[in-house]
């Protein structure tokens, strides 16, 4: 698939690491490194715009590492980028640990990836298919 980008960072295009990865890493693109205090959430700059095709969107997800070993998230996570959306990518990142967490130009703040999607359309019924979950939830499946 062919996505046109435009790149207005300092920093290469996100790329994928591996043959079967699903996701690329997104770059923070800065004038200087800042600090993300405890508890703390920003909108971090990536310095790319995108135009997707319709019936696909781009998922802004955390990074593993940073999730495990930094508490840094991404708030709305997954965050959509719609296709019809031309502004920049940014990513609203959050400080869940205790300790402060530098962020510096260039570092890998998030990944994306590109699914497709459907758009519904609403059927309104009187009643609903009965299945053998019915109506449990919220754990009513068990554990194991």
């Amino acid at each position: 698939m062919k996505i046109k980008i435009i790149n207005k960072s300092k920093h290469e295009l996100p790329s994928y690491a591996s043959v079967a990865a699903a996701g690329m890493d997104l770059r923070a693109n800065l004038s200087e490194s800042f600090v993300l205090k405890s508890l703390e959430r920003t909108l971090v700059a990536t310095g790319l715009f995108i135009e997707l095709p319709i019936g696909f969107e781009a998922q802004i997800r955390p990074r593993s590492g940073l999730a495990f070993k930094n508490g840094l998230t991404v708030l709305n996570s997954p965050g959509t980028i719609d296709a019809d959306y031309r502004g920049e990518i940014k990513v609203i990142l959050v400080n869940l640990s205790k300790e402060d967490f530098i962020i510096n130009d260039g570092e890998r703040v998030a990944q994306m990836v590109i699914a497709r999607h459907e758009q519904a359309d609403w059927m309104q019924v009187a009643q609903l298919d009965e299945t053998a979950r019915g109506e449990g939830g919220f754990g009513s499946t068990g554990k194991k």
